[in-house]
Formats: C-alpha cells, sequence, structure tokens
C-alpha cells in the first residue's frame, strides 16, 4: 500500500508520463484487489483503529468499498462456492470459457453484486448504527479522495486513480473466474482452479484457491503449506503451474486448437446424472 501511494504521489508530480511507472502502478491496482480481499477475511492489524484506517486507505486505491467483500463474498460467494445463488457465478449467461465470456463477466458479475448492497447497509444499520457509520464513512472518503484529486487535476485523475481502480476492480473479478470457470462447485475438493506458480510470489499466494475456500482465516502466508496438504485429492488438470499460460493457451490459442480448451465438470456432471436417471 506504501509502494502504491508512493507511485501515484511520484506519478502526479511528474511533468509527463513515464511508461514504466504506470505499468507498474496498473500491477500495483492488482495488488490492492488482493489486499482488500485478504484483510477482508483476516484484517492486517490487532488495533481496530488501525484496521478501519487501513479500509479507508485500501478502499480509495481499490476504487470501491471495502465493506462489500462482506455480503457479495463472505456471505454470498464463500457459502455458496460457484454453485446457484452465487452473486459471483460463472455460468449465469454462458457455460462456455472462452474470452467473450472472460471479458464480459466482470461488468456481469459486477452488476448482480450491486442488489445486495444496499440490502446489507439496511441489515447492518438495523443490527449495528457503529457499524453502518463505518461503512458510510468508506463511502465517504473514498468520494472524498476522488473528488479532490478530479479539482485538483481531472487529467491526472483519470489517469493515475481512476483508470487504476477500474484495473483493481476488474482484476479481482477476473481472477476469480479463471479459478471457477469449468470447475465442479459441488464437489469438495474439485471446486476452484489453482495456480502454483510466481502469481504466489507477486499477488500475496492468491492462486491457491482451493485451500482458500476450505481455510478462509489462513493467513495467506500459511497458504502454501496449507496447499500442499491437499494438492494430491486435487483433480491435476485444477492445477496450472502458470497462470499467463493458461489465460494465453485458453483464450487465445484455443481459438485454434480445441485440445487447449477447457472441459465443464459442471456440465460433465449433469449428462452423467441424465444417463444414470435413463
Amino acid at each position: 500500500m506504501a509502494v502504491t501511494t508512493a507511485l501515484l504521489i511520484i506519478q502526479w508530480n511528474l511533468s509527463s508520463i513515464n511508461i514504466f511507472l504506470y505499468v507498474w502502478c496498473l500491477f500495483m491496482a492488482v495488488s490492492v484487489a488482493v489486499i482488500a480481499h485478504n484483510h477482508n477475511h483476516l484484517p492486517i492489524w490487532r488495533n481496530n483503529t488501525l484496521n478501519i484506517l487501513t479500509d479507508w486507505w485500501v478502499s480509495c486505491f481499490y476504487g470501491f468499498p471495502a465493506w462489500a467483500w462482506v455480503p457479495t463474498h463472505n456471505k454470498n460467494h464463500h457459502k455458496l462456492n460457484n454453485k446457484e445463488g452465487d452473486y459471483t457465478i460463472t455460468y449465469r449467461v454462458s457455460d462456455r470459457n472462452n474470452l467473450l465470456t472472460l471479458l464480459t463477466y466482470p461488468t456481469i458479475s459486477g452488476y448482480f453484486q450491486q442488489i445486495v448492497l444496499r440490502a446489507y447497509l439496511k441489515e447492518v444499520k438495523a443490527t449495528s448504527k457503529k457499524k453502518y457509520y463505518l461503512c458510510w464513512a468508506q463511502i465517504v472518503v473514498l468520494i472524498l479522495f476522488v473528488g479532490v484529486a478530479l479539482l485538483l487535476n481531472w487529467k491526472k485523475a483519470l489517469l493515475f486513480i481512476i483508470v487504476p481502480q477500474q484495473v483493481s476492480t476488474f482484476s479481482v473479478l477476473i481472477l476469480n473466474y479463471v479459478q471457477h470457470v469449468h470447475a465442479d462447485e459441488e464437489s469438495d475438493i474439485n471446486h476452484s482452479r489453482n495456480f502454483t506458480g510466481l502469481i504466489n510470489i507477486l499477488l500475496f499466494n492468491n492462486g491457491l484457491h482451493t485451500v482458500h475456500h476450505e481455510k478462509a482465516g489462513v493467513h495467506w502466508s500459511k497458504t502454501p503449506a496449507e496447499h500442499k496438504k491437499i494438492e494430491h485429492l486435487i483433480d491435476p488438470d485444477l492445477i496450472e503451474k502458470s497462470f499467463w499460460w493458461y489465460m494465453i493457451r485458453v483464450y487465445f490459442l484455443a481459438l485454434f486448437i480445441p485440445g487447449f480448451r477447457t472441459k465443464s465438470r459442471r456440465l460433465s456432471r449433469m449428462k452423467a446424472r441424465q444417463v444414470i436417471a435413463r
């Protein structure tokens, strides 16, 4: 978060765009999304005041109030894990896994996640006025952050704040999609796709998704050890060494090489049940 903030300050004060710094900034925006996710599951600090301040800090660079993870992710996605009723299901529109479904997923998923947010605020207001005001504080801080930046210099605000925010929110939905699409949501262990390579060094072990669903409260630094305990139980097809090779293979090369396309475990399960029923 300190590096992300420093990059904003440095770029804001430059007379021209530095491509290297800007690309670094966009990568850090992705890391902020992962931080928002991790901080939501297991707060960074033991001190509540520091956690509140961190919520504000993360919200500013994530581009969305940090509390939004609670109703859409903690209470919904982790409970249903890509089953019907999950706001983030990967097969809402199509059971296919291609470049079109990948690129349209964030907008579609994001739309359906908005529906629950107002209901959650009403629920919080009825149960805890303190939490309700804290939720609104995140919204106010985020609006002020973006608003002041726009007033100071709308072009720089758009380029160095709003665009990275969109990358942040977009990327976390893309990650969720590739980690669940064509896995088996009804399986006890094969419900998620895992990436074991460089992505974990860069993004706080976010590639190890099966174990995250099994033990959501475990600190991200401990997930590799926990993953090793269950790795032998996971279908090898759901363990990818390289995130980028998966993306290139499945969403680009698969257009020309059918063998690179993923197969839907969900559809296979449904067909098998139909055969048994007959």
